[in-house]
């Protein structure tokens, strides 16, 4: 497939170098949605969903959507297992470059155990000595060939389920070879990132509505979203000027922040499948757009198709979003999308 770029011009980056999370989970739908007690017993039912971790599912679509000449190369590590054997197996397929994976001896592939009430809500559990518990900073700085070898053309990406310091000398090594860095955090890590000062080496910080609320410390659960994103800006702008924002919130739509200007963007209305792995759908699309050459809010339209397109099917990666698959998806969902995006589609 030839490389995704506008017409007419040069691609911006070649390659992104990713750490996060390789790994795999099941869902099981619980009976009931009231909240399960601490020793209680309650029937459900295993769900059909393959699920995978958010470094392979960034990585699966930026290296399907980008194409031949681009070099998605993810850093981290799986168990000596079957799981992680699969994935392996998998994530060649789609064609990741593989050379900075490993398989770590006697211990398991990071794995998710995800717990679904009937009204959609719900939890997940994860394993913390896992082979992604052993990537560490000096394990990353391994990879620091691959960021000289693409000095200026590539995206650093930082993503959870590895250590907060492993990310951080991912975005250091980017810094340090004039890569575009992008990163997200859970809700659970987000305050602690910005305490250690991890804003700063950020050039775009993907958050979730849940994550922004924790990162300007909301606690109403009834303040208005945009009054969230405004709080959020105000206090990434406080923290480093120069980093721009993208906020997810489902059916309400998405944000974004340029440095200068804030643009909220509508939701596609399509009917739901599963929405789990569609934020980091929405992230891989908005850094395929930024790597192809569109600006920050033609990109965030880019990442609103992916992530949408990402929701018709049951797995955290829909293996079937593709370049062509997303024009049909314009068509038939009657998305409005600029010049560019649809340029970038045709390319």
């Amino acid at each position: 497939m030839d490389p995704l770029r506008i017409k007419g011009s040069a691609r911006i980056y070649d390659a992104m170098i990713g750490v996060g999370g390789i790994g795999t989970g099941s869902f099981f739908q619980l009976r009931g949605n009231h909240t399960l007690g601490r020793e209680e017993s309650r029937g459900g039912r295993f769900l059909r969903r393959n699920d995978y971790c958010k470094l392979h599912i960034v990585s699966h679509y930026v290296q399907t959507l980008m194409g031949s000449g681009f070099a998605t190369i993810p850093v981290g590590m799986v168990g000596d297992d079957a799981t992680g054997r699969q994935l392996l197996e998998e994530m060649r397929d789609a064609g990741l470059h593989m050379r900075r994976i490993d398989i770590a001896q006697d211990v398991q592939t990071l794995f998710s155990f995800c717990f679904v009430y009937p009204d959609g809500s719900g939890g997940n559990l994860t394993t913390v000595d896992s082979a992604c518990s052993l990537v560490t900073p000096e394990y990353v700085q391994e990879a620091i060939g691959e960021f000289q070898k693409y000095l200026g053309r590539g995206i650093a990406l930082a993503v959870p389920e590895v250590a907060l310091a492993a990310r951080r000398r991912l975005l250091e090594l980017g810094g340090e070879h004039s890569f575009f860095r992008a990163a997200s955090f859970s809700s659970g890590e987000i305050a602690q990132a910005q305490k250690l000062g991890y804003i700063p080496l950020i050039d775009l910080l993907a958050l979730n509505l849940d994550e922004a609320r924790m990162l300007c410390q909301e606690h109403e659960k009834n303040t208005l979203a945009e009054s969230i994103v405004e709080r959020t800006v105000t206090v990434i702008q406080n923290l480093s000027p120069k980093t721009w924002i993208t906020v997810t919130a489902g059916v309400q739509g998405s944000w974004a922040w340029n440095g200068e200007r804030l643009r909220h963007f509508g939701a596609p209305s399509v009917e739901a499948v599963s929405t789990a792995g569609a934020g980091d759908a929405f992230l891989a699309g908005v850094l395929c757009g930024l790597a192809a050459g569109l600006l920050l809010f033609e990109a965030q339209e880019f990442g609103t198709l992916v992530g949408s397109f990402s929701v018709l099917s049951p797995h955290t990666i829909h293996k079937g979003i593709s370049r062509s698959g997303l024009q049909e998806f314009v068509k038939k969902s009657g998305c409005v999308v600029s010049e560019s995006v649809m340029n970038l589609l045709a390319s």
